[in-house]
């Protein structure tokens, strides 16, 4: 388990540290600290973790402005707040507890074990891609792609109703979290295979894939073979 803690009041933090590391035992693979919502954003980009423990007020920073920036990470977050009015607004953001402040043991190792049971139900694949738009933070349910496209260091969203998203992962990043439902047919293209009729074979041994809409998509050479095994 790598965890991350995310609490401007040491001796909270050092409490929720110590509990982490009786809980986890062995399993603790790896717990970071950070005071602050830049120092654990800027963890988070360059390290995994499968849990983030997240205080709502950081100095006067709101703890929401991190759950939007980072809601589509392959991670599971556990509020721990005295800010109880504001649970309702955490679970929409999809977290899997909010522990009230003051805590004891107890409490908090009872979202331990519920943080355990997601990771093993889930495998920690996304079920949003968060995407932000005019300063709100709007929220993709994977179920609603038809495709992705790469453009750059960016992606492009096709949405089954014709829309479109921009979203601030590369492809190579998305791919690593969405389900296995999801496959890299081409360097520059990641479909969902719910929305593939059947492989197309072009002149001069070209391949495409035909969707549910009658789009046509380009199918690497060298990821031919795998996708029709897996179409079979």
């Amino acid at each position: 388990m790598r965890i991350l803690i995310i609490e401007d009041e040491e001796r909270i933090a050092k409490r929720t540290q110590r509990m982490a590391t009786s809980f986890f035992g062995q399993q603790l693979e790896t717990l970071a600290v950070c005071d602050s919502l830049q120092k654990g954003l800027a963890y988070i980009e360059k390290h995994p973790i499968d849990l983030l423990l997240l205080d709502l007020n950081l100095n006067g920073e709101d703890g929401f402005d991190i759950l939007g920036a980072v809601v589509a990470g392959s991670f599971h977050t556990i509020i721990v707040s005295a800010y109880t009015d504001k649970a309702i607004t955490a679970f929409a953001y999809g977290v899997i507890d909010f522990v009230p402040k003051p805590f004891d043991e107890e409490r908090l190792f009872q979202a331990f074990r519920r943080a355990m049971a997601s990771v093993q139900k889930t495998g920690g694949p996304i079920k949003y891609l968060a995407v932000k738009k005019s300063g709100n933070i709007k929220l993709i349910d994977v179920n609603e792609l038809h495709y992705i496209k790469g453009a750059g260091i960016y992606s492009e969203l096709h949405l089954r109703n014709g829309k479109q998203e921009l979203h601030d992962k590369s492809l190579e990043t998305l791919g690593q979290l969405l389900p296995s439902s999801f496959e890299r047919i081409h360097k520059s293209y990641i479909v969902p295979l719910n929305q593939a009729e059947k492989i197309v074979v072009e002149a001069g041994g070209r391949y495409s894939l035909l969707l549910g809409n009658g789009e046509l998509l380009p199918i690497g050479r060298s990821r031919y073979k795998e996708l029709k095994e897996k179409m079979i």
